[in-house]
């Protein structure tokens, strides 16, 4: 039952918040991957090793992906200004959290409070521009938004890599929390209650067990090249996840109101969003952590040359993500998925075989390819997935999508780190000095087939060429 009568706007008022959502998802956007150029002076700052460390980049994803499910709660039964201003506010805590930590504890401390508030922000901002535009629109304008969580986090590296060199790692944090300042007196201005709310009992168990699910078979996945699969790092945390997220399906599937509405992957299309969206988000990350390594551990240059390698596909997603989303109302998504994932492919298996002596320029060239398929897939994925869902169940389905992506980014980022290292480890004695740029090769190979897997997706499993249903489903 709704309780609220939410604003009806006007386009002006549209495009305001509109603007409101761009800016503040661009700010929290930008730290999902700004800290990739950073780790290598967090793990010395901290005096922690790199394993330990990359948990700036894949906590933050666990942690945002955690959140999600709240968020579909969150969205239906708070005022929207009301939820978004706290996201935002949640945000900027924990960048002052990291910005004064003096351990690393502390520092993931903030991490996750960020988290939090980017997945509020996030969510949020999908469901609100997937209810307020008309469905002969929505491809386009979750395209441009595609610029702040797409483009964003991928132009990221290059810019921290600029400030950290000039100005240490840190700044990355007090620059993010200038932008998110204004962001947050921006949406008190022109912000309005735009979504309806409905009578929803808050369940505690469902949200627990969403917690202890994707939290432990994030945690243990990620700890399976570090422990192995017996291990009680890797095999516990693994054993009480999948058991547990059986619990919670089972429990969505039997409430009346569920906590989660699982029960719209029943739709077939959107459940292959979900699935592609998932491996598209475990190759992203991986890449995205891994060329800052290649750049920096494996070829020696500094932070700024890191961030210049990656600039050109920075630029490239930049460029491509809002005509994404035209082709997408154009044309449907067919011939884009095939086309992009081809293209993710073609770039991985490129990396497989560079060397030592490879020019930059190369592994630039690859990066700006697979940027480019990144996003052209992103947000035409999650708007072609979620309208073929009831209009009421939007919410649940950003959210579910989010949030089992975030996580499949989370994997993504720790397990190929944990093959680079545990290849390059185990082939010391055989390559000596290029057993680095091996277990780089490695780990790439392995993220061409994820591309692979996408591919395959794309072929066989997407049918014709229906882009927008007539009603939704």
């Amino acid at each position: 039952m709704r309780n609220n009568n939410p604003v009806q706007l006007d386009g002006r008022k549209r495009t305001l918040i509109f603007v409101c959502l761009i800016v503040s998802g661009i700010a929290s956007s930008i730290l999902s991957t700004a800290m990739t150029t950073a780790l290598p002076n967090v793990v010395e700052y901290f005096r922690v090793s790199t394993s330990v460390g990359q948990w700036v980049t894949s906590g933050y994803s666990l942690a945002m992906g955690m959140i999600m499910p709240l968020t579909a709660y969150l969205i239906t039964r708070f005022p929207t200004k009301r939820l978004y201003l706290t996201g935002i506010g949640c945000f900027m805590a924990g960048l002052i959290l990291s910005i004064f930590a003096g351990n690393f504890g502390l520092m993931m401390a903030g991490r996750i409070l960020q988290a939090c508030g980017n997945g509020v922000l996030m969510s949020a901002a999908q469901v609100i521009i997937l209810t307020v535009y008309p469905i002969e629109k929505k491809g386009t304008m979750m395209g441009a938004y595609g610029l702040a969580t797409t483009a964003a986090p991928i132009v990221a590296p290059t810019l921290a890599g600029l400030m950290i060199d000039a100005f240490g790692w840190k700044s990355i944090f007090y620059a993010v929390l200038v932008i998110m300042a204004g962001s947050f007196l921006l949406s008190l201005i022109v912000f309005e209650d735009v979504l309806e709310l409905q009578e929803k009992k808050f369940d505690v168990l469902s949200f627990a067990e969403s917690i202890l699910a994707f939290g432990g078979i994030t945690l243990g996945i990620g700890n399976l090249t570090s422990f192995g699969i017996f291990s009680v790092q890797a095999g516990a945390p693994l054993l009480v996840g999948v058991v547990v997220c059986v619990f919670f399906l089972l429990r969505q599937c039997r409430l009346e109101e569920p906590f989660l509405d699982v029960k719209i992957l029943s739709s077939r299309k959107y459940a292959v969003s979900v699935i592609s969206s998932m491996v598209l988000y475990l190759v992203m990350m991986g890449s995205s952590v891994m060329m800052p390594l290649y750049v920096q551990n494996v070829m020696g240059y500094s932070a700024v040359v890191s961030g210049l390698v990656t600039l050109p596909g920075s630029l490239a997603t930049a460029a491509v993500s809002p005509f994404a989303g035209r082709f997408y109302d154009r044309m449907g998504i067919k011939k884009i998925f095939v086309a992009g994932a081809a293209a993710l492919l073609i770039s991985n298996i490129g990396m497989y075989f560079l060397t030592m002596e490879t020019p930059l320029f190369a592994a630039a060239a690859l990066n700006v390819l697979r940027n480019l398929s990144i996003g052209s897939l992103m947000m035409p994925l999650l708007t072609w997935g979620t309208s073929h869902v009831d209009a009421r169940k939007i919410a649940d389905a950003s959210s579910l999508l989010t949030s089992l992506r975030t996580i499949a980014g989370s994997i993504g980022s720790a397990v190929f780190v944990g093959i680079m290292t545990l290849i390059s480890q185990e082939s010391a004695s055989e390559y000596g000095d290029r057993a680095l740029i091996h277990g780089m090769n490695v780990s790439f190979l392995w993220m061409a087939a994820g591309a692979l897997v996408l591919l395959l997706i794309s072929i066989f499993a997407v049918r014709g060429q229906e882009r927008k249903p007539a009603a939704a489903k």
